[in-house]
């Protein structure tokens, strides 16, 4: 299991969540708005209002879901932070829903 962290501009956040739990590559995902960036691209330091993403995933899912977050999010580089669980010492049902997915 894995929880992947992405930050989407805030005018799409929330269609990118939608779509990533229909189509069944998460089981649940958190849109944590109120985020500010700050990061350099092409030279310049940029400032961006953005969404965060919390994405839960089974890790039998995790290729198709980055791939398809690329495919739907609109940054030229997009961050996927793939961090793995513990799921020993996890809510042992909680882990079961994520893998249960159908």
């Amino acid at each position: 299991m894995y929880v992947v962290l992405c930050n989407a501009p805030v005018d799409i956040a929330e269609r990118i969540a939608r779509q990533l739990v229909e189509e069944r590559l998460a089981a649940c995902v958190n849109v944590v708005p109120g985020l500010k960036s700050f990061y350099f691209w092409e030279g310049a330091l940029q400032t961006d209002a953005e969404s965060a993403l919390w994405i839960k995933v089974a890790a039998d899912r995790i290729d198709a879901l980055s791939q398809r977050i690329r495919e739907i999010h609109p940054y030229q580089t997009v961050e996927i932070l793939a961090l793995p669980v513990d799921v020993e010492r996890s809510d042992p049902a909680y882990v079961a829903w994520v893998r249960r997915l159908p």
